[in-house]
């Protein structure tokens, strides 16, 4: 703790000689923030009293440099990063709090520095028009986030000495007008630094933050009632198409609307014109696409710019809409009208994971949004997998370079994975309706399923997390629900989800093989309490042969028995009762098999 002045003080000298900033390693910004959060709360009277000298002293200069004719640029960078550092451990201080510990007389010291870092806010705010500082931003908005994390929501004490000071300092009387504060500085950044995709990011973070803790607080606020009626790239530069420089830069409208999704939703109820009103901007960005499709000649640049900037927000606005009457809403818009748009975009962008991805991450998001019942018809239309038409332009694409194929392929065979299984898990309609009335869009969903999984190495399967995921989640479902499906395939098909199934039990990472654990039948209930981790549900077991094991294949069954021993035996398993829930099965379609033909685990030496 006797080093902390020096340790501020040699970060100075980082800046006054023109080393290397710190600032640019964000790794080593946190870890030291980390070390500062818990050792400047041990002796907090004299930390503080060294943070207010120090930040006295920079904005009293950084000040007179502003206001002076003659200040170079070198100096006012300088004087900001200093501000900037001291902001950063600011926050990293008052995140450090423990509330157990702490006592009103450092809540007061809180607010001095509280005070101290949201004057110099106002006073960067209103220099933006003409300069502004990346990286003190962004220690603004780390700021923020501490501040939050500590002193907004129902465990503070709102006679907290803190927020008397911010009374008396700034005239913040209560929570509710600091909430303003937050909405005002994160309206100002996505006014003047919508182009800069941090701070951009960070700062719809800090929105979506709030959304999830304190709706029916934030709702009230004129500034949010600005957002909700005018989420506009003429109000919201980061909304508009024209200017981007890359597709992917569009990744953070998708919080920005499940923010502004979760905000309506406060007082949305059954408000139809309500919800009509806040989607304007949408419909008109459909319409605008749906124009542009319907000609020969248009910007290809700008439909697809306008597309998927619509489909990230409608993505948010569907994550957020988690009850029944606001989703089915949504639903009702956007199908049948606008779902030909995306199918067509799909069919003419197929090559292009840019375009498609998104599209195909709002379909997923719309099925696995589960309000529906077997009762509803309308959760016939919700089995979005009778469009497995833009599947199977993935397998058209050939041959992928090693380097792009997650990106180009596997990302999208991921998502479409994801899809299924979410409508085969959704309970949005009973199954045996395809048969009795001659629709084949489930099967046809389950044979594109297989062209998608057969063109895939094994080694691709294993090495994506996130596809292995997706395919043994959706194996679980099929091998519980589909069965018959299952037992239906050609032998060498089932051979590639047995052999699949070997490969992601020895995969280290315990994400990969958590959906594989699926015992044959019979299938025994849990009890209460045998999984202790909570990491595998209580369906998970091992899908079981359609057919007799014979040759390769019960050579594969051999292998998942000793590979599943060894794991119990002699590794540091912790899910025992998961991983042992298969053995009786595999015992038995093994039980005229010699032991001595069983080959050794890829882990250990087999258990013999």
């Amino acid at each position: 703790y006797h080093q902390l002045p020096q340790c501020i003080k040699e970060i100075f000298f980082f800046l006054r000689d023109g080393l290397e900033d710190p600032l640019d390693d964000a790794g080593l910004v946190q870890q030291q923030l980390d070390q500062l959060s818990t050792i400047g709360r041990c002796e907090y009277e004299k930390t503080c009293a060294l943070l207010v000298q120090l930040f006295d002293q920079a904005a009293q200069t950084y000040q007179e440099l502003l206001q002076s004719t003659n200040s170079s640029a070198v100096d006012v960078t300088v004087q900001e990063g200093r501000l900037t550092w001291l902001v950063y451990i600011i926050g990293a201080v008052i995140g450090g709090r423990v509330s157990f510990a702490s006592t009103d007389e450092q809540d007061a010291m809180d607010g001095e520095l509280v005070c101290r870092v949201l004057q110099l806010m106002n006073l960067t705010d209103s220099r933006l028009a003409q300069a502004g500082n990346e990286r003190l931003e962004l220690a603004m908005l780390s700021f923020f986030e501490q501040f939050r994390k500590i002193y907004i929501g129902d465990q503070v004490q709102k006679s907290s000495k803190l927020y008397r000071r911010l009374s008396e300092v700034l005239g913040l009387n209560d929570e509710t007008m600091v909430l303003s504060v937050f909405i005002g500085k994160i309206i100002t950044n996505l006014k003047y630094w919508g182009q800069c995709e941090p701070i951009t990011s960070k700062t719809l973070q800090l929105l979506n933050d709030l959304s999830l803790g304190y709706p029916s607080d934030l709702v009230k606020l004129s500034a949010v009632q600005f957002m909700l009626n005018n989420h506009t790239s003429e109000h919201f530069s980061f909304l508009g198409v024209n200017n981007q420089s890359n597709l992917s830069d569009m990744r953070c409208r998708t919080t920005f609307y499940t923010a502004l999704g979760r905000l309506l939703m406060v007082d949305l109820g059954e408000d139809e014109d309500q919800f009509e009103q806040f989607m304007l901007p949408l419909t008109a960005a459909f319409e605008a696409v749906a124009q542009m499709l319907s000609t020969n000649t248009f910007n290809e640049q700008e439909a697809k710019r306008t597309l998927v900037g619509l489909v990230r927000d409608l993505r948010g606005i569907a994550f957020a809409f988690n009850a029944k009457t606001s989703f089915m809403m949504l639903f009702d818009w956007i199908y049948p009208a606008y779902m030909p748009i995306l199918q067509r975009a799909i069919e003419l962008w197929y090559h292009d994971p840019a375009c498609t991805t998104p599209v195909l991450k709002l379909m997923a998001e719309l099925v696995h949004n589960s309000v529906s019942d077997p009762a509803d018809p309308k959760g016939y239309s919700l089995t979005f997998p009778r469009q497995t038409a833009s599947w199977n332009r993935i397998l058209t694409l050939g041959e992928v370079p090693k380097d792009q194929v997650y990106g180009v392929k596997l990302k999208g065979v991921s998502v479409c994975f994801t899809m299924l299984k979410a409508v085969l898990s959704g309970n949005y309609v009973n199954f045996g309706v395809f048969r009795l009335y001659g629709d084949d869009a489930l099967d046809n969903a389950l044979q594109t399923f297989i062209k998608l999984l057969l063109s895939i190495p094994h080694s691709d399967l294993l090495d994506y997390p996130k596809l292995s995921q997706s395919f043994y989640s959706l194996l679980e479902v099929l091998t519980q629900d589909h069965m018959n499906f299952i037992a239906s395939l050609e032998p060498h098909v089932v051979m590639y989800i047995l052999s699949s199934i070997s490969e992601g039990l020895t995969a280290l990472e315990e994400a990969r093989c958590h959906g594989n654990r699926r015992p044959l039948p019979p299938h025994h209930a849990a009890a209460p309490g045998d999984d202790p981790t909570g990491q595998l549900s209580p369906e998970s077991h091992l899908p079981f042969a359609p057919h007799p094991p014979h040759g390769v294949q019960a050579v594969v069954l051999l292998q998942m028995l000793s590979t599943v021993l060894n794991i119990i035996i002699f590794e540091d398993c912790r899910n025992q009762w998961s991983m042992s829930r298969p053995l009786l099965g595999l015992i038995l379609l093994n039980e005229k098999v010699s032991w001595q033909q069983a080959p050794p685990p890829n882990t250990r030496s087999c258990v013999r």
